[in-house]
């Protein structure tokens, strides 16, 4: 059984009808899944919100001032942070949810030393300590790594970013930390423009590859087996995180590689090479077909 921790409440973040990060993604995933021949090793899961843990690991990441621009934002009936990133009436109460659902996922995956995959919305890579933007909130994969050294007492938690986009919050949030590790493959040039593959970080912690447009999963294969994967085992992580976009797909509207949906599962495998104790977290991904056959094929790997 592999956990997928999902609610319905992820559908309550409004983007608006032509925005690409839109409550359909979910849906079509979760279609998806429960139409895998395997659905019935699927073990659903709501999140258990705990606001008071919430809170406070939310606290330690952003400054209270932007999140309550967030909540304030929203309890005026929504706006945008940036031209791109919107809030609505529900949308700090979702994206604390999302918050819940990747520390309820570290906890599981701690517990059982097994993979979980975490179904929310609002994304979280590109958000940073006093801003949103690139359609994320609050940024999930630090909040979620910071919460397993410091709640969980693990000594090495990494982070490998597969979305097609660098994930620029994530990275200014953990650099610092010599116990964790990041990780990014991203088209480049591509937004937010950041992800040099000088960036090493202070504890040379950081590992960026960018991926030339038009590149295809034998250019993965290569930065994985020549690159992820020696710098991972290199730290041995008592804790995998994984900021799982599927905007790498070729049919994807935002990027222009060319990944098929398999392709991901073979990154799930290359993950499972180096811990089972993985938790993926659903980032980007806008083309519906290919972002929920590429969700499938990763939660199948798990299995």
């Amino acid at each position: 059984m592999v956990p997928v921790i999902y609610s319905d409440e992820f559908l309550k973040h409004r983007t608006g009808s032509f925005h690409p990060e839109r409550p359909e993604r979910l849906t079509a995933i979760v279609s998806a899944l429960k139409s895998a021949p395997w659905a019935n090793q699927i073990d659903w899961r709501l999140p258990i919100s705990n606001k008071e843990r919430d809170l406070k690991c939310l606290q330690q990441i952003h400054t209270p001032e932007y999140i309550r621009q967030v909540q304030l934002l929203a309890s005026r009936g929504g706006g945008r942070l940036d031209p791109d990133t919107l809030v609505s009436s529900d949308s700090y109460e979702v994206a604390l949810l999302a918050v819940s659902a990747w520390l309820d996922g570290v906890d599981y995956t701690i517990a059982t030393g097994e993979p979980c995959f975490v179904l929310t919305r609002p994304p979280g890579h590109h958000a940073l300590r006093d801003q949103g933007m690139g359609f994320c909130l609050f940024a999930n994969a630090a909040i979620a790594a910071h919460y397993a050294l410091e709640q969980c007492s693990l000594k090495r938690v990494a982070v490998l970013d597969w979305d097609v986009h660098h994930g620029n919050g994530t990275q200014a949030l953990v650099e610092n930390n010599p116990q964790i590790a990041y990780c990014s493959l991203h088209q480049f040039p591509c937004y937010p423009g950041t992800g040099a593959s000088t960036e090493r970080g202070l504890h040379h912690n950081v590992l960026n590859l960018p991926i030339t447009p038009g590149s295809t999963m034998a250019d993965y294969e290569t930065r994985f087996e020549q690159d992820v994967i020696p710098f991972l085992n290199q730290f041995q992580p008592d804790l995998l995180l994984v900021s799982a976009g599927y905007d790498g797909n070729a049919d994807d509207p935002l990027a222009s590689i060319n990944l098929q949906p398999q392709d991901y599962g073979a990154f799930t495998s290359y993950c499972m090479e180096v811990t089972r104790h993985v938790v993926f977290g659903l980032e980007g991904g806008y083309d519906l077909p290919t972002l929920s056959q590429s969700v499938v094929a990763t939660i199948e790997h798990c299995l």
